[in-house]
Parts: C-alpha cells; sequence; structure tokens
C-alpha cells in the first residue's frame, strides 16, 4: 500500500436508489453548497451541529449555501454524548418542522458522530424522511460514523439503542477541519482507522504501523487513511446493510468498548468512544487469544500500536473507580449484537482475521474481565 498524493479523493457507495458519494480531502466545507446543489433539488437547509464546532465552522457553511441559492436555518446543541438524547432529538425535529423543511429540503449534520447520530436519526423521521448530507468534523466520524446509515440515540439502558438505518445523501469529508481537532480526538478517531486493518486488511494495519506519524501530521497520508478506512466500510455495507452477518464485524472492539462506555456514564472526561474502542480492541485479541483462537504475540502487536500512538489499551488506565463486572456484563447484553440472549462477540484468528463469534460463553467473559480489571 502506498499513499497517494494530497488530492481529493471520492468513495462510492453503490447501494443503487440510496447510492452517494464520500468526497475527501481539504476545502469542502467551502464548496459544500455547489456539491449539494447539484444532487439535491430543494433549496433549503437545516444545519445542526454543536456549540463548539458551530463557532468554527457554522459561517462559513451558511455562506456557502447562500452563495448557491439555499437558504438555511441552524440548531446548535451542547457537545458531548448526551446530547444523544430523546430531549435532543425533540428540539431538532421541532426546528425542521418549524422550517418547513421538505423531503425534497437537505437536512445537514455538521459535528462529529454524535450530531451525525442524532442529525441522521431526525432526518429519517421528519416527514417519514427528507434529504440528509454529513459533513462530520472529527476523524472518527469522518472514517466511521458518517458512512453507513446507522443513526440513533442513547438511552439510560445502553448506547445506540433507539435509531434507524438512513443512509445519507453526500458525505463531506473536509481534511482541513482535522487541524483544528486536539490530540486526544484525533488519537480517538485514529483507533476507528486502526480497526479497519485488524478487521480484514492486515497489510494496511501493517502500513499505519509505519505511517502513523505521516497519518497524524496530515497531508497526503491522512487522506490515505481517511479514504481506505471509508472504502473500506463502504465495501462492508453495500455487502450486509442492516447488519444482518458480516457488518458486525465492524463493531471490532465495540462490545467491550460501549460497555466501557456505559461504566463511566459517557463522560468524556473520562473517556470517549475512540478510547474505549482502543481499550475494547485489545481485549477483544486478548480474550481470542485466551481462547486459543489467536496467538498471545498478535495481542501484544495490536496493544504496542495502539499505545505507540498514545491511546489507552487497559481498562486501568480509565480515570475514576468503574462499576462492578456484573454491571459490564449487564451493559454487554443489552448490546445490539446480542441475539436469543446469547452473547456475540467480534473476535479474531490473528491480525486482519475478525470473526463473528456466537454464543459465547459468559462465564469466560466475567473471568477474564475480573483478570483484567485486576492489572
Amino acid at each position: 500500500m502506498t499513499s497517494s498524493d494530497n488530492t481529493e479523493r471520492l468513495v462510492h457507495v453503490p447501494l443503487g436508489e440510496r447510492a452517494y458519494d464520500i468526497l475527501i480531502g481539504p476545502g469542502l466545507i467551502g464548496r459544500a453548497g455547489g456539491e449539494i446543489s447539484t444532487r439535491i433539488k430543494g433549496r433549503k437547509a437545516a444545519i445542526v451541529t454543536d456549540e463548539h464546532v458551530g463557532a468554527l465552522y457554522l459561517d462559513p457553511l451558511m455562506d456557502s449555501l447562500q452563495t448557491d441559492g439555499i437558504e438555511a436555518v441552524s440548531i446548535s446543541l451542547p457537545p458531548g454524548e448526551k446530547t444523544k438524547s430523546f430531549d435532543s432529538l425533540t428540539k431538532v425535529c421541532d426546528v425542521l418542522l418549524e422550517a418547513r423543511i421538505e423531503r425534497n429540503d437537505t437536512v445537514i449534520a455538521l459535528g462529529g458522530g454524535v450530531i451525525g447520530d442524532l442529525t441522521g436519526f431526525a432526518a429519517g423521521i421528519v416527514r417519514r424522511g427528507v434529504r440528509f448530507v454529513q459533513i462530520p468534523t472529527s476523524l472518527l466520524s469522518q472514517v466511521d460514523s458518517s458512512v453507513g446509515g446507522k443513526t440513533g440515540i442513547n438511552t439510560r439502558h445502553g448506547k445506540n439503542l433507539v435509531g434507524i438505518f438512513n443512509q445519507p445523501d453526500l458525505v463531506l469529508a473536509d481534511t482541513d477541519v482535522l487541524n483544528t481537532l486536539s490530540e486526544r480526538e484525533f488519537r480517538a478517531g485514529y483507533a476507528e482507522v486502526a480497526k479497519y486493518g485488524l478487521i480484514d486488511k492486515p497489510d494496511f494495519f501493517e502500513w499505519l504501523e509505519n505511517n502513523w506519524k505521516e497519518v497524524f501530521s496530515g497531508g497526503a497520508a491522512r487522506i490515505e487513511a481517511i479514504a481506505t478506512s471509508c472504502q473500506a466500510k463502504a465495501d462492508v455495507v453495500v455487502a450486509d446493510e442492516r447488519e444482518n452477518g458480516r457488518r458486525a464485524l465492524l463493531n471490532l472492539g465495540h462490545t467491550f468498548g460501549h460497555a466501557l462506555e456505559a461504566a463511566t456514564e459517557y463522560d468524556s472526561r473520562r473517556l470517549v468512544h475512540g478510547e474505549g474502542v482502543s481499550i475494547g480492541m485489545v481485549l477483544a485479541h486478548q480474550f481470542s487469544a485466551r481462547l486459543n483462537l489467536a496467538s498471545p504475540d498478535d495481542a501484544a502487536r495490536v496493544e504496542a500500536h495502539l499505545k505507540a500512538v498514545g491511546l489507552p489499551t487497559r481498562i486501568d488506565e480509565i480515570p475514576g473507580e468503574l462499576p462492578s463486572t456484573e454491571f459490564l456484563m449487564d451493559a454487554i447484553a443489552q448490546d445490539k449484537k446480542v441475539k436469543g440472549g446469547k452473547l456475540t462477540f467480534i473476535l479474531t484468528r490473528g491480525i486482519g482475521q475478525s470473526f463473528v463469534a456466537d454464543d459465547v460463553p459468559a462465564s469466560e467473559v466475567i473471568s477474564f474481565l475480573e483478570e483484567k480489571r485486576k492489572k
């Protein structure tokens, strides 16, 4: 695998009538009006963002839309995972209805995964579906949550348990906005990039081991990593749009990771999603080794790479006290990958050899978590 030059990339997601393009490159927010107007007939738009992102990018986006004759309204919500709630969903739906957004008009998600998930859900249910554009502003959302159509909110029962599949009409991944991310946010997004190598692209994982510093510094390697990640996810989504089989592989590290997020009450000061995924991917490889499915050397290699980029890799690196193993098991049991009450995990036979493991014994998971909590 070699890096491309520092130019815009396009990934097409061929889903028939729901097909769409992902544009990846610099300066796309300034061109958003033109890109949207060539694809969507409606002349009105509603932008959903958060207060941090909106302060940086809402005005340039509004200017771009206005230049291309699109009238827009906006709503800014508090940043953070707790915004993915019924209360926020109601607020967004009210704004869309008050603005009289119609089915051929556009709802734009300007933000990270929280805004994208919430906005996509609202766009899919208002008037039984209006047009939807993702403008992801974090690395995590550019390579993961903005692609594939999974939308939703959190409840007290767990993360992403209420939502719908709603494919976007367009994704604009402006790589310039990543320059304003904190190191922590960028690292958290990188966990999802590494995930694609660990699922079924061992050559990509090896490329990341050799090129991660260039990915972090920007330029060609960054665009290459994002484009490769988006293509990897698009391939899986096309093969299994509604997660009836292969798409579940995209949740590598997420069963453990979501449980850890729930244990911190989604407090981003303690743990953000990508950090949970990082720890979860290490745990998935270690658990696979414990079950004699994979070599401990592979688990060590995964941990070493994620640690090298500055991500947490152990449960005891999460600040503060965590609830009991019983709590974590309850969270795991609520996971969407559970079927018929049987525990399902994404495990691995080695780097890039992930698979769906059905009916994992709860007793094995409990003893494994108890062991890891003590280290």
